[in-house]
C-alpha cells in the first residue's frame, strides 16, 4: 500500500507498506522507497511480534507458501460493516472502522504510534513533538508552506523561511556587503537530521565559520567533532534527552533579522540583566569556595595507585562512586556490562564490570599487566583495573569513545551518514589493530569476537578495537569460548564449528564478515535467519534453509560479481549515493572475499590486509567461497 502525495491528492506518496523483501514473514514500511521505518515484527501463527495489538479487536491470518504470501483481516464485531486499513499522508499505517451512528470513521489501530519516527513526517524544516499528542510546528524564523494544509494535519508541504538568508543575497544581489550576517539558533534537546556530514573543524568557532562559508549550509553540531547539514532539513524533534544517540545541541541557520542583537533591546531589559548579573556574581563568588571544598574531597577520594605501565589499581568503592553506583550503562557484551564514569577532574572513562570471573588473584594481575601494557592507537587503552574483593568486583577502565560502537552508525541510522573516507579508515585502522594483537605482542591474541559492537571511535571517528584478551583474561577453555561465541551469528569462521584448531585466522575470517556490513551499511545475517555455516554433507531440508537464508546473502552476492568482472559500486550502501572511491571499494570488496575463505590457509594475515589496503601491495580476484555455493545450493565439482 502507498500513501496519497497529500491530502485530496492521490498520487503516489513517499510512504509504502510491503512485505519484507528479504523473505520474512512480516511488513516493512519505507520511505521513498528505501528508508526502513517500521517493522511488523515475524509471524509467530498468531500474531505479529512487533504488533500484537492488530488481533485485539478482529482475527488476523497470515499465509505464507511457496504459492503465495497474503495477510487477511477478520473484524470480531458484528455491528461493523465496513474496516479499513489506510497508509496515512503522515507515514502512519491506520485501522479505522465506520461507525453508522455517528457518520464518522474510528480510529483504533495506528502504526507506528510513536509519529516522530516517521521520516520527514513535518515535512522540511519541520520541528516534531510527543507529549499527550504528536504536533509539527515549524522551526523558529519559518512559517507553513500551504497553511490550509497544516491546519488540517497535512503536514508534507514543510516549512519556509520567514527571511532570506544574507550568503544567499550576497549571490543575488550586488552591494549587500552592508547587511547583517547570517545568524544561528541554538535548539536544545534536539533530535538531529539526516544527513549530516563529517566537516574538519578543530573548535565549536571553526564549525561555525565553516557552515557561514558555504550557502548550502543549514545548520551545524559540535561535540568534539564538527557536523554540518545542507538545504532542507527533515526529522527535527524536539524535546528529546539529550543523552540519547544522535540527539543534543543544534544551530540553526537564520537571517540576522530573525535574531536581533544586544543593540534591539531595551534599556530596561539592559537594567534587568545587570542586576541579574550582579546577583549571579554575588552567587559564583560565595559558590567557589564550596565548589573547590567538593572537588578536592572528590579527588582524594579516587586516587589510585599506578602499578605500572602507566595503569591504575583502582578501589571498587572509588570505581562506584564516579560510576554514580553504575547507574549509567552504556554498553553489554559477551564479557559484562560498561558504564560511563568521570573523575573529578572531568575525565570520562569506561568501566567494564566483568562477569563469569573465575581466576585466581595473581593470574588476574598478570593477565591485566599484559593487557596494561599493549599500547596501540587503533587498540582501546586499559588505563587501569579493581580487584577488590570477589569475582563479581573484577573491574576494567578504558577511555572513554565519544561515538560509541560502529554498529550503532551503520545499523541503527544515526543523524548522520559514515562517508565512505571513514569508513575505509576504519577498516584500515582495525586491520592495523588486530596486525599488531596477532603479530606485534609477546604472545599472539586472538580477539575471537571481531564484529561492529567491539568496534569503538572516537571523537574524531578513528577506530579502535575493544575486548581483545578478555577470552583469556577470564579463563575460559575452549569449549567456553566455542560456547559464548555462538551467540555472534554472522561473524564465526568454519573451524569454530568443525572443532578445528582455532588460530589468527579465524579472526581474520571475522574481520572479512565486518568488511561486508561497513560496504553495505546492514547485518550480512539479518535477525531470524539461520546460522550459515552448514557442512557439505547436511540433509536435504538443512540445504534447503540455507537456500532460504542465502538469497540475499550480501558476502555470496559481492563474490559472484568479482567472479563475473562485475561492477561492484552497485553494491554499495544506498545511503552514501554512489559517493566513493571506485578502486578502493574493489580492492575492500576483494579483501573481504579472501578473509572469509573457507581453507584457513587461503585466508590473508591481517599484515597482509593492511598492505592491501594501504595500496602497497596487489591482489588477485578471490574464488566464490564453496560453502557459499553450497549454502545456495550451487555447489559444483571441482570449484576451489
Amino acid at each position: 500500500m502507498v500513501s496519497w502525495r497529500a491530502r485530496g491528492d492521490p498520487a503516489p506518496g513517499m510512504y509504502a507498506l510491503q512485505l519484507d523483501p528479504s523473505g520474512a514473514p512480516q511488513y516493512v514500511m519505507l520511505a521513498n522507497g528505501t528508508r526502513e521505518y517500521w517493522l511488523s515484527g515475524n509471524w509467530t501463527g498468531k500474531s505479529f511480534t512487533g504488533a500484537p495489538e492488530v488481533t485485539a479487536s478482529g482475527l488476523v491470518q497470515f499465509v505464507d507458501n511457496d504459492d503465495e504470501t497474503y495477510f487477511t483481516y477478520s473484524f470480531a464485531a458484528n455491528t461493523v460493516t465496513v474496516y479499513r486499513f489506510v497508509m496515512d499522508v503522515s507515514g502512519q499505517l491506520k485501522g479505522l472502522f465506520w461507525v453508522e451512528a455517528t457518520q464518522a470513521w474510528n480510529l483504533v489501530y495506528a502504526a507506528p504510534k510513536a509519529q516522530c519516527t516517521v521520516p520527514c513526517g513535518c515535512g522540511a524544516f519541520g520541528v516534531c513533538s510527543e507529549g499527550a499528542a504528536t504536533t509539527c510546528d515549524c522551526a523558529r524564523g519559518f512559517r507553513p508552506r500551504s497553511p490550509p494544509n497544516w491546519a488540517s494535519g497535512d503536514y508534507t508541504d514543510g516549512c519556509g523561511r520567514n527571511a532570506q538568508l544574507q550568503c544567499a543575497k550576497n549571490s543575488t544581489a550586488a552591494g549587500s556587503n552592508k547587511a547583517e550576517q547570517d545568524k544561528f539558533l541554538r535548539m536544545d534537546g534536539t533530535r538531529f537530521p539526516d544527513d549530516g556530514q563529517v566537516a574538519g573543524a578543530a573548535s565549536i568557532g571553526d564549525c561555525q565559520s565553516a557552515c557561514l562559508e558555504d550557502c548550502t549550509c543549514s545548520a551545524y553540531a559540535y561535540n568534539g567533532s564538527c557536523f554540518l547539514w545542507h538545504g532542507n532539513l527533515q526529522n527535527l524533534q524536539a524535546g528529546v534527552a539529550d543523552d540519547r544517540a544522535g540527539t543534543g545541541r543544534l544551530y540553526l541557520r537564520l537571517a540576522a533579522s530573525e535574531l536581533p542583537g544586544p543593540r534591539g533591546h531595551k534599556w530596561r531589559d539592559i537594567k534587568i540583566a545587570s542586576g541579574a548579573l550582579a546577583i549571579a556574581c554575588f552567587v559564583v563568588a560565595a559558590s567557589i569556595l564550596l565548589v573547590h571544598t567538593t572537588r578536592k574531597r572528590r579527588a582524594s577520594r579516587v586516587n589510585g595507585l599506578t602499578v605500572g605501565d602507566g595503569y591504575v589499581s583502582y578501589k571498587y568503592s572509588d570505581l562506584q562512586y564516579v560510576t554514580k553506583n553504575f547507574t549509567d550503562k552504556i554498553g553489554a557484551g559477551a564479557f559484562g556490562s560498561v558504564f560511563k564514569g568521570q573523575f573529578s577532574d572531568n575525565t570520562v572513562v569506561a568501566v567494564k564490570k566483568l562477569e563469569g570471573f573465575r581466576q585466581g588473584e595473581k593470574q588476574f594481575r598478570a593477565e591485566v599487566s599484559t593487557l596494561g601494557s599493549i599500547q596501540h592507537v587503533n587498540l582501546i587503552r586499559m588505563l587501569g583495573f579493581c580487584s577488590d574483593g570477589g569475582a563479581d568486583r573484577k573491574l576494567l577502565v578504558y577511555e572513554y569513545m565519544p561515538n560509541g560502537s560502529l554498529d550503532r552508525h551503520l545499523f541503527r541510522k544515526t543523524f548522520y551518514v559514515l562517508s565512505w573516507q571513514v569508513r575505509y579508515q576504519v577498516g584500515l585502522g582495525v586491520a592495523k589493530g588486530l596486525a599488531y594483537l596477532h603479530e606485534r605482542c609477546r604472545d599472539c591474541i586472538i580477539h575471537c569476537d571481531v564484529k561492529p559492537e567491539n568496534i569503538l571511535l572516537d571523537a574524531a571517528f578513528a577506530p579502535k578495537v575493544g575486548d581483545f584478551g578478555l577470552a583469556k583474561l577470564l579463563g575460559r577453555d575452549f569449549s567456553r569460548v566455542l560456547t559464548s561465541m555462538r551467540g555472534t551469528i554472522g561473524y564465526l569462521a568454519p573451524e569454530w564449528i568443525s572443532g578445528e584448531a582455532i588460530t589468527a585466522k579465524a579472526d581474520v575470517f571475522s574481520y572479512g564478515m565486518m568488511l561486508f556490513e561497513i560496504v553495505s551499511g546492514r547485518r550480512n545475517v539479518e535477525q531470524g535467519e539461520s546460522q550459515f555455516v552448514v557442512s557439505s554433507t547436511g540433509s536435504t531440508s538443512t540445504e534447503e534453509q540455507a537456500t532460504t537464508t542465502t538469497t540475499t546473502f550480501f558476502p555470496l552476492l559481492v563474490a559472484r560479481r568479482l567472479a563475473e568482472e562485475g561492477e561492484v559500486m552497485a553494491l554499495l550502501d544506498p545511503e552514501l549515493e554512489g559517493d566513493a572511491n571506485a578502486e578502493e571499494m574493489k580492492r575492500v570488496c576483494k579483501v573481504a572475499c579472501w578473509c572469509i575463505q573457507h581453507d584457513v590457509n587461503a585466508r590473508p594475515t591481517m599484515a597482509e590486509v593492511v598492505q592491501v589496503l594501504q595500496g602497497l601491495m596487489d591482489v588477485e580476484m578471490p574464488p566464490v567461497p564453496q560453502y557459499l555455493e553450497v549454502l545456495a545450493g550451487r555447489q559444483r565439482a571441482g570449484v576451489p
